[in-house]
C-alpha cells in the first residue's frame, strides 16, 4: 500500500514524517535483545509480503501483515516496518524515500492501533477465540491503513480524490485474506509458541497473571 513519490503535499509529507519520527522512538524504547529476533522476522514477513504488488493510481495492492506485526511487537512495528520500506525503495524503487515517512505512519500506526485493540483477546484462554481476536487485527488493521493512505491522498489535492475512493474499493479482499492469515497465524503461536505475544510488553519475563 505504498504511495509513491510525487503524489502528495508537502505539508502531508511533513506530516506523516514527524509523525512517524515519534513512533520510530517510541519502538526503538521498547527493543531489547529479547525482542530482537521477531523484530527482524516480520520485518522480512512484511518485505516480502508486499513485494508482490498491483500499481492503483498513486498506491499499489499487496499483502502487508501489519496486524500480524501489531499484535507481536507493539510500538516495535514502527521501526520494523519502517526498515522493509527503506530497503523496498531503495533496492525496488516502491514508494519512495520522500514518502518513508508518511508510508511508515500509515502502516505502522494501524499496526500499533491493532496491538491496543486486540492484544488481551489474542491472549483470551482458547486458541480458537485468539484466532478469532487475530482475524479482526489482521482485518482491522487494513482498514485503518486503507483509510490513512486515501486520507493522504484526499489532503494533497481534490485531483487525488477518485484515487483514495478506489484505494478503500480494492483492499476489500485484501482485508479477507490478512484477516485470515493472521487468524491462523495466532492459532499456530498460541498452540507452539504462546510467549511470543509477550515479548514487547512483558520484556523482563516477569510472569503475569489474569
Amino acid at each position: 500500500m505504498h504511495i509513491a513519490d510525487g503524489a502528495l503535499s508537502g505539508p502531508v509529507l511533513i506530516a506523516g514524517g514527524v509523525l512517524s519520527l515519534a513512533g520510530l522512538g517510541i519502538g526503538l524504547r521498547k527493543l531489547d535483545m529479547e525482542t530482537i529476533p521477531a523484530t527482524g522476522v516480520l520485518s522480512a514477513t512484511f518485505f516480502v509480503a508486499s513485494l508482490i504488488h498491483f500499481p492503483v493510481g498513486a498506491s499499489s495492492v499487496h499483502l502487508i501483515m501489519n496486524g500480524l506485526a501489531g499484535l507481536v511487537l507493539g510500538w516495535a512495528a514502527f521501526p520494523a516496518l519502517a526498515v522493509a520500506l527503506l530497503l523496498q525503495a531503495i533496492f525496488f524503487g516502491f514508494g519512495g524515500v520522500t514518502v518513508l515517512g508518511i508510508n511508515t505512519f500509515n502502516i505502522a500506526a494501524a499496526a500499533v492501533l491493532m496491538h491496543y485493540l486486540c492484544r488481551r483477546g489474542i491472549m483470551a484462554n482458547s486458541p480458537s477465540i485468539a484466532a478469532m481476536w487475530g482475524a479482526a487485527a489482521g482485518a482491522g488493521a487494513i482498514v485503518v491503513t486503507t483509510v490513512l493512505v486515501a486520507l493522504s491522498l484526499a489532503l494533497s489535492g481534490e485531483q487525488f480524490i477518485p484515487a483514495a475512493q478506489v484505494t478503500v474499493l480494492v483492499h476489500i479482499p485484501v482485508m479477507i485474506i490478512e484477516g485470515a492469515v493472521t487468524a491462523a497465524a495466532v492459532y499456530l503461536v498460541r498452540k507452539v509458541k504462546p510467549e511470543l505475544f509477550t515479548a514487547i510488553s512483558n520484556p523482563r519475563g516477569e510472569t503475569r497473571h489474569g
